[in-house]
């Protein structure tokens, strides 16, 4: 009961904020994927600590690598349909709730994936900055189920502090994490096999999806991986190009997500003094290999810019045919070549 009176406590102050400032907020267009009950498998480098409520299971400080299964569902009270169908695209999110996290063994989790109901190779995301765990549930719900991944699905969430203002914190979190990010990798490539294991990453999380491929490639340079997709990448964008002849020789294909209207990563151009990778307008061409897909033709998803993995159909389509249907840029719809490896996604209709 707490967790839905909470929940319903964020959705209803998320919105009244909006009102009062007089946002122009994203509206629901009908079209974003129904979340309905969702496992999420997850490997985490938290801190287990007690509590009440499941989502405050693990908290923001360093450990030992644990894992386990979060159950996320919709919340269940009077009214919230009609809410979940006017409210904007990016209050969704706050009406689910992590009802139970069933805690396992790391091999346990990996000897799932490998008896699903397809037994494909997973998708393994890395979450970014400011993202505690009940959170971390939550959004990988939705982008499980906007880029249609149930089955083949595994979340790596490492010790964000879950506060705006611990940037960097997060930062040094986020560094500390990466031996094991990449020992996660390779541990999935070795039970699955070369060249179908996925990696993705979001915001800092696409940051260090790059730093542990760069470690992968100097520990099994032999190694292949399938897809990796870095989206909104808070990543110094020359510091990519520097390290990009050594990822690509171990992967199939990379693909990175940008846009003109990402605030946050405006904020970390300036903080760091340098462009952010995950910008539109840096010199991709100069990224030989890499496929860049900018959607600054999309209608906002949220108020930041920031969040399209989880809040856009449009970006979940794409996702999935490339990720599910292996659909490289030239052969994904609603995908306009614009330079030599830079295409602009635009609103279209999607289709299985």
């Amino acid at each position: 009961m707490r967790g839905a009176l909470v929940g319903i406590c964020r959705a209803i102050c998320a919105g009244f904020l909006a009102a009062c400032f007089m946002l122009p907020l994203p509206r629901a267009s009908g079209a974003e994927t129904e979340v309905t009950a969702s496992v999420v498998p997850f490997l985490t480098l938290r801190n287990q600590i007690d509590a009440d409520d499941p989502g405050d299971l693990f908290g923001d400080d360093r450990s030992t690598l644990r894992a386990g299964n979060c159950h996320v569902h919709p919340l269940d009270f009077p009214g919230l349909a009609s809410l979940s169908g006017a409210a904007p695209s990016f209050l969704r999110e706050e009406l689910l709730d992590v009802e139970d996290v069933a805690l396992s063994d790391p091999g346990e989790i990996f000897g799932g994936l490998e008896t699903g109901e397809e037994a494909r190779a997973p998708v393994i995301y890395v979450h970014g900055y400011y993202i505690s765990f009940e959170k971390g549930c939550r959004r990988a719900a939705l982008l499980q189920a906007n880029a249609k991944l149930s089955d083949r699905f595994l979340w790596f969430s490492w010790p964000s502090n879950g506060s705006l203002a611990s940037y960097p914190q997060d930062e040094a979190d986020l560094y500390w994490s990466v031996p094991d990010l990449a020992d996660a990798i390779i541990g999935l490539a070795d039970r699955f096999g070369d060249g179908v294991v996925d990696v993705a990453g979001h915001s800092l999380g696409a940051r260090g999806v790059a730093l542990a491929l760069y470690e992968v490639a100097a520990r099994a340079p032999d190694i292949r991986l399938d897809e990796i997709v870095l989206l909104a990448p808070d990543m110094d964008f020359e510091i990519f190009q520097r390290m990009l002849p050594r990822i690509s020789p171990i992967t199939e294909n990379i693909t990175v997500y940008v846009t003109s209207g990402d605030r946050p990563l405006a904020l970390s151009a300036q903080l760091h003094g340098y462009p952010r990778l995950g910008q539109a307008g840096n010199a991709v061409e100069t990224l030989e290999g890499v496929e860049v897909i900018d959607l600054s033709d999309l209608p906002p998803d949220s108020l930041t810019g920031h969040l399209y993995h989880i809040y856009s159909a449009g970006v979940g389509d794409d996702l999935h045919q490339l990720l599910n249907q292996g659909k490289h840029a030239a052969q994904r719809r609603n995908l306009f070549q614009i330079g030599s490896n830079l295409w602009r996604l635009r609103q279209g209709t999607a289709a299985d």
